[in-house]
């Protein structure tokens, strides 16, 4: 099973780990591992890292109810680590832990790395570049396999769920981000264009998805009942929980910083299939010199609610 690749807009929601556009959120979050010869990986990765600082509150959430089903795990694995922010916060809530950030990106990696060294757990953190799941090879000690929005970019989720959960230890926890509702930033009529063109958005990008999802290498159509495909996978199911990031106005620094790069990155690749008003008023808010441009409102907020799926092999 080849590796994954975010397309424009799509990274930017779920970088997640970093953390996943993944993360998150492959915006996400989160972030995820990454594929593509053509991406700038020092722009990126400085939005998955900034991505995955300011949603870290939601993170340790979901680290803290991973501590009540697992314990003291001795070796953890960040499938698709990005550039390690999930990585490192694993390292520090889990002390005695082996922790390995996974991710095609040498780049990522490098700053997974470095963020280590930066925190003081580069000698618990080690790196692997390899696409998932089989780059893993034979491992089969996983106490933890922390899944954050990497799984979607896999043709074949239900097989990758089982290669993911052939890697585990008994007793050991898979944490699977998938799912959730699109953040939010802006109120639903923020004073000029149409009312609504953040649900618009949402509509256009889950178009793209399909699309992306049908292009994969062995995509096959699956319902998405996580309790019944980790069933199928050899794991039992012991939860499922939403978590709430609530960032009000007004937002920091950072937090505007996040906002601006995410919409000027879904502006990019959703533009084609807005309609023409709707990309005005787009460009409006990313003008920094228009006072009600998102550099300058007061009203930003980031709301985002991120599904998590634990389960036990």
């Amino acid at each position: 099973m080849g590796g994954h690749q975010h397309g424009q807009g799509h990274a930017a929601e779920h970088g997640h780990g970093g953390g996943h556009a993944h993360g998150g959120g492959h915006a996400q979050g989160g972030d995820h591992g990454h594929g593509g010869s053509d991406v700038d990986w020092d722009a990126m990765g400085d939005m998955l890292e900034r991505r995955g600082e300011l949603y870290t509150p939601l993170y340790r959430q979901i680290v803290d109810d991973l501590a009540k089903l697992i314990g003291e795990p001795g070796r953890v694995v960040d499938a698709g680590s990005g550039p390690g922010v999930i990585s490192t916060l694993l390292a520090e809530a889990f002390p005695d832990a082996a922790v390995t950030a996974v991710d095609e990106a040498p780049d990522l990696l490098r700053r997974a790395r470095t963020r280590a060294e930066r925190l003081g757990v580069d000698d618990r953190l080690t790196t692997l570049r390899a696409e998932l799941p089989d780059g893993l090879g034979d491992m089969t000690d996983a106490d933890v396999v922390w899944l954050g929005q990497a799984l979607h970019h896999l043709g074949d989720q239900g097989a990758a769920l089982g290669e993911f959960a052939r890697r585990m230890a008994p007793g050991g926890v898979l944490v699977l981000l998938e799912g959730g509702l699109p953040a939010r930033y802006l109120p639903r009529q923020f004073g000029f264009g149409r009312p609504g063109l953040q649900a618009r958005m949402d509509a256009l990008h889950a178009e793209w998805f399909e699309e992306m999802r049908a292009g994969l290498p062995g995509a096959k159509e699956e319902t998405e009942d996580w309790s019944a495909l980790l069933a199928q996978a050899g794991l039992r199911h012991a939860g499922s929980r939403t978590y709430l990031l609530d960032l009000p106005a007004p937002l920091s620094d950072v937090g505007r910083e996040h906002v601006v790069a995410t919409v000027a990155r879904m502006r990019s690749g959703l533009a084609q299939g807005l309609a023409e008003d709707d990309v005005r008023a787009l460009d409006r808010l990313l003008d920094p010199a228009d006072p009600e441009s998102l550099y300058r409102r007061g009203d930003l907020f980031v709301l985002d609610a991120q599904t998590v799926h634990f389960a036990v092999r």
